[in-house]
């Protein structure tokens, strides 16, 4: 059976970046894909209050990056708060990616708000606080991109801390088997980084935080070991789910 994931869509590419990255499902459909699995995708626009019928519409559960705070506390965050909980309830599976990640934990009574060490950008590298089977060559750590000025401030009482960085504390969690969400974006490669850093440099991103993180990104080493945590999310996804 071709495992069908719904991508419940909080935000969008920028529009001068959109015509060549696609949008941040395009995003996950092709990193998948580049993955080598053949799963089917639907998108549902919550941040334009489009949602499904159900939670048990689809097999799997995507939640992208947003622009936008869950500090905002909107009408549509709130309404997908519920779904979240009742997605939850199911068993089907959610993973969670930055904006995500956050309003994930939120749903489940965590503290989510500004960070007062400032905004995490560029390259960010990720200590495992366990074994992923998937991520066992990277040596118990791994590194993505990451582009955020909220963090998930306090554990919520139902996840386990997968990963962590001194700079982010709680950048994975697991909600026992249901639930894998990551601060960072494993959707963003290192070209389509360094345009979003660039275009967003001095507003709303301060330089002193866009320039160290394009220097490192401009090196002819820099990469991230997205395709290994794609690998990690599906496998997540796929285990035995309701159907």
């Amino acid at each position: 059976m071709t495992l069908k994931i719904g991508i419940l869509a909080t935000g969008t590419t920028p529009d001068n970046l959109i015509e060549t990255y696609g949008s941040y499902a395009d995003m996950f459909v092709n990193l998948f894909g580049q993955a080598g699995y053949d799963f089917t995708f639907t998108t549902f626009d919550v941040r334009d209050d489009v949602f499904p019928e159900s939670a048990d519409a689809c097999d799997a559960w995507i939640i992208t990056g947003s622009k936008f705070s869950v500090c905002d506390k909107t009408p549509w965050m709130a309404r997908l708060k519920e779904l979240i909980l009742e997605i939850y309830d199911t068993g089907r599976p959610i993973v969670g990616i930055c904006f995500g990640h956050q309003i994930v934990a939120e749903a489940f009574g965590a503290d989510v708000d500004r960070y007062p060490q400032g905004w995490g950008v560029g390259l960010h590298t990720y200590q495992l606080e366990k074994s992923v089977t998937e991520l066992s060559a990277l040596d118990g750590r791994f590194t993505l991109n990451a582009v955020h000025q909220d963090q998930v401030l306090s554990k919520p009482k139902q996840a386990e801390v997968i990963a962590s960085s001194s700079f982010c504390p709680f950048a994975a969690l697991q909600y026992d088997d249901r639930i894998l969400t990551l601060q960072a974006h494993p959707e963003f490669n290192v070209a389509f980084e360094t345009r979003l850093l660039q275009s967003r440099r001095d507003a709303p991103i301060p330089s002193t935080a866009t320039d160290s993180a394009l220097v490192e990104l401009n090196e002819a080493s820099a990469q991230t070991d997205s395709l290994q945590v794609a690998h990690w999310m599906a496998e997540f996804l796929l285990q035995d789910r309701p159907r």
